[in-house]
């Protein structure tokens, strides 16, 4: 298989080419840099570019948001270009963008880059929209902390990526092993009802749990599987005493989920048996909604995971504003390079000839 910039020149190619059997459907890195997840478009693009002998043309490519929202994705698309011989200005991880906004501008031959436009987009889109969603989330539940619980709503291919969004966003931290491992974090949860259902007894399985944790690991113990929460959470309050660090609560739909009535029932009546230590741990179903209801009610920090996923992508668009030094665009767009604060370099690998 070609790799780099070299990768797929024909569209027979294409047709030729079947894909390894390997039972997981998710794209590999090696696949990607090659051209394999582009639109097909582009690779006749190549083609005929080639054909008429304008493949080496010096372009100049712009990428901008279609829509407010916060970027993400942008180390993730300089790790894609910085193999190729281009020159690349973007603006920096985390920075709020809005409509039409230019986030990416890109130099180079056209060969060289053009075929990973559907990649490109890809990546900034789906990054910025998880990123975008937990900063309104995280902005609702201020100051208290959100942990990207997201991992088991999106494909595992692309969990991490979600991870490393969220964080971007504001999320004090992430559920899965690699999307926090990759950001240099320790991965935060809590411990899942399969344990407490296997063990049969909440407290059992919190004491175990509480001795073989490392002593950096926060002691929060679900409290909704077998008994009426308040009664659970007094009971490992009990039981761990000064480790129980929070109780979580993610009372399913069936029983109506997670109530501010229920927080505030639970946090008086561990306050009133001597527990005011113990925090209170959201999840299941959360909005920022609801996560201004419960921290209003004394919810200490959430667990979400659905509201991060679901976010639609932040639509991108990316737009070639000069060919061989002339000012271009498509009708309703301005030629030309775009004024566009805020862009700084990050890649300078095209010599302009």
């Amino acid at each position: 298989m070609a790799t780099g910039h070299d990768g797929l020149e024909r569209v027979e190619e294409v047709r030729a080419w079947v894909p390894p059997d390997r039972g997981l459907r998710s794209a590999t890195p090696e696949e990607i840099r090659a051209g394999y997840t582009t639109d097909v478009y582009f690779v006749g693009t190549r083609q005929v570019l080639a054909a008429l002998g304008r493949q080496d043309t010096p372009v100049t490519a712009e990428i901008f948001a279609n829509e407010a929202g916060l970027l993400a994705g942008v180390e993730e698309a300089l790790s894609l270009l910085a193999p190729l011989p281009v020159t690349v200005e973007a603006l920096d991880e985390g920075t709020p963008v809005v409509s039409r906004q230019v986030v990416m501008r890109i130099r180079g031959r056209y060969r060289d880059f053009g075929i990973f436009e559907t990649a490109l987009l890809g990546i900034l889109a789906s990054s910025s929209g998880w990123a975008t969603r937990t900063r309104e989330i995280v902005e609702a539940a201020r100051p208290l902390p959100v942990i990207s619980f997201g991992a088991r709503h999106v494909h595992p291919a692309v969990a991490s990526v979600m991870d490393r969004a969220a964080l971007v966003g504001g999320a004090a931290g992430a559920s899965s092993v690699l999307g926090a491992r990759q950001a240099g974090q320790i991965p935060q949860g809590t411990m899942p009802h399969a344990l407490i259902l296997i063990v049969g007894d909440t407290v059992e399985a919190a004491r175990v749990f509480d001795r073989l944790m490392p002593p950096d690991t926060p002691r929060t113990v679900l409290v909704d599987t077998f008994h009426d929460e308040a009664e659970e959470a007094l009971r490992v309050a009990a039981a761990l005493g000064d480790h129980l660090a929070a109780v979580r609560l993610d009372t399913p739909r069936e029983r109506g989920g997670v109530t501010p009535h229920l927080v505030r029932e639970l946090k008086a009546r561990l306050s009133q048996a001597g527990f005011g230590h113990v925090g209170i741990f959201v999840s299941g179903g959360l909005t920022p909604e609801r996560v201004v209801a419960l921290k209003e009610a004394g919810a200490s920090g959430f667990g979400v995971g659905s509201w991060i996923a679901g976010a639609p992508p932040l639509d991108m668009t990316m737009d070639l504003k000069e060919v061989d030094g002339r000012p271009v665009a498509k009708r309703g767009r301005i030629p030309g390079i775009t004024p566009s604060p805020g862009l700084r370099l990050r890649l300078e690998g095209f010599s302009g000839v």
